[in-house]
């Protein structure tokens, strides 16, 4: 299962059903779960945790240190969930003392070509990041959110859930929950409703986002009162609620 000419660190922790690759490099700290597949050429680095079933291919650069001035070789982490697939190319780099020392990536994430997450990002579950996507520091992705190929994202933004980027979209700001995005800088074009209808959105719950949307977008009130004003729309709606809470935490603001 490991390929002769692999080089694995004899203190990282590997799975007896781990397959490794020609050429790949595991390093010290290092903790790969079972079924998980490591293609050739890969480098994994340690800090570092990979659950099960992860599938990743070649010469792509998992745990490296983190691409920040302020990083002085303290000891951060990695941590990559189960059922992912990482594609050729992508850079995953750890964490930096600054935040909370870790970059972590969920479950059932699709990461395709050439993606980079920075350090302290948080991809959560069920995402898709397309080719060349770019995560600067410290952004959050949250649960079936996509971003389309050449999204650049701005540090410390917030994508919301089952939120879409387009292709080449720049992203200054959050995007909330459900939003379609497009653009240089990013400009909201809608919901993602042909997302909304695949996860088993019912038609109630996405006529209540389409009214919601047009409060934020298209009345000119301010986000705390769109975001009375979509609760009052359905106050048993969680998806509602959701929408409602994200638009007026946001620390720095939403694409308008």
């Amino acid at each position: 299962m490991i390929h002769s000419s692999a080089i694995i660190d004899p203190t990282a922790r590997i799975a007896d059903d781990v397959s490794v690759g020609p050429f790949s490099v595991i390093g010290a700290d290092v903790e790969i779960g079972s079924g998980s597949v490591i293609g050739s050429h890969v480098v994994v680095k340690g800090p570092t945790t990979i659950g099960k079933n992860n599938q990743i291919f070649q010469f792509a650069s998992i745990g490296e240190d983190p691409q920040d001035k302020k990083y002085q070789g303290e000891k951060t982490r990695l941590e990559i969930g189960d059922n992912n697939v990482i594609r050729e190319g992508c850079t995953l780099n750890r964490g930096t003392a600054q935040d909370l020392g870790i970059t972590s990536i969920g479950n059932d994430n699709l990461i395709m070509a050439y993606v980079h997450v920075a350090h302290d990002c948080v991809v959560k579950n069920s995402t898709i990041l397309a080719n060349n996507v770019a995560l600067a520091g410290h952004v959050t992705v949250e649960d079936y959110a996509i971003l389309g190929g050449y999204t650049l994202v701005h540090q410390f933004c917030v994508i919301g859930p089952h939120a879409f980027t387009a292709m080449g979209s720049v992203l200054p700001k959050d995007v909330p929950p459900y939003v379609l995005v497009s653009g240089h800088m990013a400009k909201p074009f809608g919901l993602n409703v042909e997302g909304l209808k695949r996860r088993g959105f019912s038609a109630d719950t996405i006529r209540d986002l389409r009214r919601a949307y047009k409060l934020i977008y298209k009345t000119g009130i301010t986000i705390e009162q769109a975001s009375q004003q979509i609760r009052a729309l359905n106050p048993d709606c969680d998806e509602i609620a959701l929408l409602a809470d994200f638009i007026v935490k946001s620390e720095r603001g939403i694409v308008r």
